[in-house]
């Protein structure tokens, strides 16, 4: 129903017919092929952040209200059983609650300086949207998006059927368009053959994703955007400055291979500069701030996130000048 075809408007998914030839192609560590769905894979990590958002948005302190989090969870099947609520974290054992705690803070935090990011870049008068990687997002449905917007988002085809399967019966509040495409395929051709406008400035947020790419396939990502980004678009993003904190940790190594997922395969480091450093020299400016920068400013104790993303994760907003 709301799947993009070529010309952009509802149709069925629309995929690239030639892969994209570069660092983007190739970055298939840890990655399970190229068609991996909601409960294979690195597809696991969209229902872990949908099963953090489903908490936070019970929480009297709340930083999000996702509606649509728990629905999507529970839509996977029991086999899948990460907690939605309050009641079912506070059952797992004390070691796993309190690694699940803190991520479950962390992606509130997170979730809340992009849902700012959007509200702010809608503000200034952008209408039209990319959420690359989307996986599970509901922004498209849960934020209150000016009369005539856009959202684009990019992502494995099954993992997209599964949200539009769930929320067939939910009406987004933006004009929605759901593309189905790996980001190792031509991209950049699908999203403009879905409508994207070149000529008018876009928002961008590229959420949990930069960590799982090689440092040449993050430059290529970032210069494809650039290319397709008008003077006056915005870019947010989340960097870890050095994964391997978090994929040699051994308590969040052992609690995500309980729900599937194998952080040592999946996460890149190598040594890459500063993401804000790479935008500079594609002619971004950038302001940075730490997580736990964010979570004081959010009124949020960074005690409660988890130690190893807070010393390695950064939000990135840039601004490409007019």
């Amino acid at each position: 129903m709301r799947l993009a075809g070529p010309n952009g408007l509802p149709g069925r998914c629309f995929r690239a017919e030639h892969p994209a030839p570069t660092a983007l192609a190739a970055y298939d560590r840890g990655v399970a092929g190229r068609d991996w769905d909601i409960v294979s894979g690195i597809g696991v990590t969209a229902l872990a952040v949908a099963a953090a958002r489903a908490i936070e948005s019970c929480r009297d302190d709340r930083l999000i209200n996702d509606p649509h989090a728990e629905t999507l969870v529970r839509a996977a099947g029991k086999g899948m059983a990460f907690p939605t609520t309050p009641e079912e974290l506070a059952a797992i054992p004390d070691d796993g609650r309190r690694w699940a705690e803190r991520i479950d803070h962390y992606i509130g935090v997170r979730s809340r300086c992009f849902d700012d990011f959007f509200a702010q870049v809608a503000e200034s008068g952008v209408r039209q949207f990319v959420i690359l990687a989307a996986g599970l997002d509901t922004r498209a449905y849960r934020l209150d998006w000016p009369a005539g917007t856009a959202v684009f988002e990019l992502d494995q085809p099954k993992v997209l059927q599964f949200k539009q399967e769930v929320l067939d019966r939910v009406e987004p509040g933006c004009e929605h368009r759901m593309l189905g495409i790996d980001l190792r395929e031509d991209w950049p051709a699908a999203l403009i053959a879905a409508g994207l406008d070149v000529g008018v400035p876009t928002g961008w947020l590229a959420e949990g994703l930069l960590p799982y790419l090689p440092g040449e396939a993050e430059r290529e990502l970032l210069r494809a955007i650039t290319d397709l980004s008008a003077p006056g678009s915005r870019l947010a993003v989340e960097e870890f400055r050095d994964t391997s904190k978090i994929a040699n940790d051994a308590k969040i190594s052992e609690y995500s291979k309980q729900q599937g997922m194998d952080v040592s395969a999946i996460l890149h480091d190598g040594g890459r500069p500063p993401t804000a450093d790479l935008l500079a020299e594609l002619g971004w400016s950038s302001e940075v701030e730490t997580s736990e920068d964010a979570a004081v400013r959010l009124g949020r104790d960074p005690g409660l996130a988890i130690g190893p993303m807070l010393d390695v994760s950064r939000f990135v907003a840039a601004s490409k000048p007019r």
